[in-house]
């Protein structure tokens, strides 16, 4: 890994208010040619170029290393913006706020230093995901050997969101020691192939795909053991939700406003025997049943947020607290899928026959909010809420929780 002076200057945001005008700058230019590039899978590069470089890849970052640190009701906000423009552009960059708040768990100050600096200057940080035919998401057969005191990566992985637009890749394989740890290495490196060969019907964009390592270096100071993030104090599964759920509300209130907008223009039913379809009786109880629905979402979204800030500021969080973050995220996260389900099934059914129409491409937000809701699925928060308010248990210790 390297972090040369060669990384483009990027502006470094310094408050909350920076970071929210920059993120609605990416959206103006999300918004253009999403169709396109949603119908025709192209890789929306200069916008995640625009997104490093105006500095909002680094605004987590703690103030004591130069980033704005901007609370997590302020983050949340950015990615429901973000995601609401455009789904995958507001997906692409979630793995690199997730792995940069391990970093600050099991990081020392300088190899914090070296990494946060890369990130302020405009590097961006993604993930070599789970592997593809494991038995479960955190089966691991990528390994990290020692040859001759220099380490080595080998391995497969999927489901590598951002892989193709990111300088720095985060791979978690097996120590010959036996244990789990997380490399950083660059993402041009001899031995690294990435490939675009993620095809879901949603998310289209988000170069999900493959990355493949052979015997790739790796610097022995960027090689981090994991035990840390299993301690109970730690909420790091809540915080990597709660950006879930900001995309997911934001496809919703992507969603929610063209549906307002188609039935603005689609014609009323015969038998209703009214002028405009925004007159239907029927058309006004749907709408107002999903703007119930679309309102709580938002408000459970800042509440987790906001409480999520709260222990941000406390020097020592403890187990019933880190518990409490879990639950909280994840009653925003089932309300949150379905809002994004409901609202992007109902803009169809309540545009009718025209809003099926690919020129429309009507379709998308639909398509986004069933592939994105399959991440961390909602039967298990159900299971996560119930266990925890009937028996006092949450004793999950990972990034889906």
């Amino acid at each position: 890994m390297t972090t040369s002076n060669t990384a483009p200057v990027a502006n470094i945001i310094e408050n909350d208010q920076q970071a929210l005008n920059a993120a609605y700058q990416i959206a103006d230019l999300a918004l253009l040619e999403r169709k396109q590039r949603d119908q025709n899978g192209i890789l929306p590069f200069d916008i995640m170029r625009q997104w490093s470089l105006k500095g909002l890849g680094a605004i987590r970052i703690p103030k004591q290393y130069g980033g704005a640190f901007v609370s997590n009701q302020s983050l949340a906000k950015i990615f429901k913006i973000i995601a609401k423009a455009d789904a995958s552009v507001g997906q692409i960059p979630q793995n690199q706020f997730g792995l940069l708040s391990s970093i600050e768990q099991i990081a020392s100050p300088e190899q914090k230093q070296k990494i946060y600096a890369g990130i302020l200057a405009g590097k961006r940080l993604a993930n070599g995901g789970p592997e593809r035919y494991s038995p479960d998401v955190r089966s691991i057969s990528t390994y990290l050997e020692n040859i001759e005191g220099q380490y080595y990566l080998t391995g497969q992985k999927f489901y590598s969101t951002g892989a193709s637009f990111a300088d720095w890749l985060a791979i978690r394989a097996l120590h010959p020691d036996g244990h789990v740890v997380l490399c950083i290495i660059d993402a041009k490196a001899d031995g690294v192939s990435i490939l675009n060969d993620w095809n879901g019907f949603g998310q289209r964009t988000t170069a999900s795909g493959s990355v493949n390592l052979s015997r790739v270096a790796v610097a022995a100071e960027f090689i981090f053991d994991e035990k840390a993030l299993g301690e109970v104090h730690q909420y790091r599964g809540a915080f990597s939700q709660l950006l879930q759920v900001a995309i997911d509300v934001g496809i919703a209130e992507a969603a929610y406003a063209d549906t307002l907008a188609v039935i603005a223009k689609a014609r009323p039913i015969a038998d209703a025997k009214v002028e405009k379809a925004s007159q239907e009786h029927y058309n006004l109880q749907e709408v107002g049943k999903l703007s119930v629905l679309l309102e709580a979402a938002n408000l459970l979204l800042q509440d987790a947020a906001r409480y999520l800030d709260e222990l941000d500021g406390i020097d020592k969080v403890t187990e019933e607290q880190a518990k409490q973050a879990s639950i909280i995220v994840a009653l925003a996260k089932v309300y949150a899928n379905d809002a994004a389900l409901m609202i992007s099934e109902k803009l169809l059914e309540l545009g009718g026959s025209r809003s099926s129409l690919a020129e429309h491409n009507l379709d998308q937000h639909w398509r986004n909010a069933r592939v994105h809701t399959l991440h961390d699925p909602i039967r298990w928060k159900l299971h996560a809420i119930g266990n925890y308010y009937l028996n006092g248990q949450q004793n999950a210790r990972h990034a889906w929780i």
